[in-house]
């Protein structure tokens, strides 16, 4: 696709840097080749003063672009350091590089505590990453670190098995330094087993701990059985022709905990996650969303056995027929998700596609053969609520008579995420009014701050198999 420069090939800025052809852009910035060798980062006045406000850049660094009615800040690279966003780098060639990576995110996160630097530019010469501040969701640093030093696998770096597997030009120790470099916990000894290694014959002391998915024992009990008891089970399931767990479909309403459960077995199986939504493969030029929705899926093939996720699978496969998908570049996406999602099995991709608008996807996508199981994802019930809380709680500091029976009626059929919260809450006013622990004071007063539930008669049902 082409990049609509904002600059034209040969323009000089103030420093005399001549620009040449673009390389990478953004909403906010753009990455040009400079004719003298190097390269140089322009960004709209907005982003850059944020930079600024962060603390992430000196001022003196930034150059005043004026080009028209526009006015842009320039960074010049006039070496063959990197310059690149995050997600378009190469994995790093020595330990060296890696290195430089990892210290660029711990000086980042030194001034830049909470944003989100999966979509940052990484500026090697000033070891920095430069967030674009984007609303996509964000990502843990662990997975920014694993993702940059595989070359675009997003594995965290606590899957330390997985993640040595695809860095066997480094020693363990070597990887262990980097991580604890970056300022991210370092991994304890691994102990888990992948399907790999189950086929190798791994012994019994190589297993994990059972997989757990607190307040959603039916979504539990069906990742067990569906999913994980065939990966750890290669032999058992082959001989009856199951080579591989089917795509999955989750829906239900937000907030229902679709996403939370999909990232508790990806933690568990340790496998690399790749991820398809509008941030990641959108485009409005046709031909452009399929080509990256391939490019997605040969990676996860490259990088097998791995988690193929699709979020908000309506926004790429809804019904041919609605008026929103009626474009021939939507009927298009369609059909290559119908080409794809029945070989993902062979290529040992696990495909888990998560909606909250069931009725919009398209029929021939929810056809046994491409997604074998759709799930429904309902709101939790009062049993599932209490098991969370008494989760939530059992490792803080409480009072013995800690009442929990008010949260448990007024979160029942609500979103998992307002258990946490209250939780937080409540240990939070607890430590201000100078207690040691969580008494029933403080956890009613967390109670009344939150909203009330939008519906208190929303009935609630199980998890349903479609």
């Amino acid at each position: 696709m082409t990049i609509d420069a904002w600059l034209p090939v040969g323009h000089s800025l103030p420093d005399g840097t001549v620009l040449e052809s673009i390389l990478h852009e953004g909403e906010d910035w753009q990455i040009y080749q400079r004719r003298a060798g190097g390269l140089a980062l322009l960004a709209r006045e907005r982003l850059a003063k944020r930079w600024l406000d962060d603390g992430l850049l000196e001022e003196s660094l930034l150059v005043p672009v004026i080009f028209g009615d526009e006015k842009f800040l320039a960074l010049s690279n006039d070496d063959n350091r990197i310059l690149c966003p995050v997600k378009r780098c190469k994995s790093p060639g020595s330990k060296i590089e890696a290195l430089a990576f990892a210290i660029a995110l711990r000086e980042t996160r030194a001034s830049c505590v909470e944003e989100s630097l999966h979509n940052s530019i990484y500026v090697e010469k000033y070891s920095r990453l430069l967030p674009t501040y984007s609303l996509a969701s964000s990502v843990e640093d662990e997975v920014v670190l694993g993702s940059y030093l595989t070359g675009g696998v997003q594995v965290p770096v606590r899957s330390f098995r997985r993640l040595h597997a695809l860095m066997t030009w480094l020693p363990r120790e070597d990887i262990r330094e980097i991580i604890r470099q970056a300022g991210v916990e370092v991994p304890k000894q691994e102990a888990r087993r992948t399907r790999t290694d189950t086929a190798e014959g791994a012994g019994e002391s190589a297993k994990q701990e059972p997989f757990e998915l607190t307040g959603r024992p039916d979504l539990e009990k069906f990742f067990q059985e569906h999913v994980i008891d065939i990966v750890e089970n290669p032999e058992q399931y082959a001989t009856l022709g199951v080579d591989f767990p089917s795509p999955i479909v989750l829906h239900g309403p937000p907030g229902c905990g679709k996403t939370f459960s999909v990232d508790a077995l990806i933690d568990y199986l340790e496998w690399p996650s790749f991820e398809i939504d509008c941030g990641s493969v959108g485009s409005p030029f046709i031909h452009e969303t399929g080509r990256k929705i391939i490019e997605v899926f040969e990676k996860a093939a490259k990088n097998a056995p791995s988690v193929l996720v699709v979020d908000e699978m309506e926004a790429f496969l809804a019904d041919r027929e609605l008026g929103a998908a009626s474009g021939l570049h939507r009927v298009e996406e369609v059909a290559e998700f119908l080409r794809r999602i029945p070989d993902s099995p062979k290529n040992e991709i696990l495909v888990i596609a998560m909606t909250n608008r069931i009725g919009m996807i398209d029929s021939a996508i929810l056809r046994r053969g491409r997604f074998d199981h759709v799930i429904n994802v309902d709101m939790p019930s009062a049993e599932e609520v209490e098991e969370v809380l008494r989760k939530l709680m059992q490792d803080l500091p409480q009072v013995p008579d800690l009442d929990l029976s008010g949260a448990v009626k007024k979160f029942s059929g609500r979103p998992l995420s307002d258990v946490a919260f209250v939780v937080r809450e409540a240990a939070r006013l607890a430590a201000r009014a100078g207690k040691d622990r969580i008494d029933n004071e403080a956890f009613q007063n967390a109670l009344t701050a939150t909203s009330p539930r939008p519906d208190d008669d929303q009935q609630t049902e199980k998890i349903g198999f479609n």
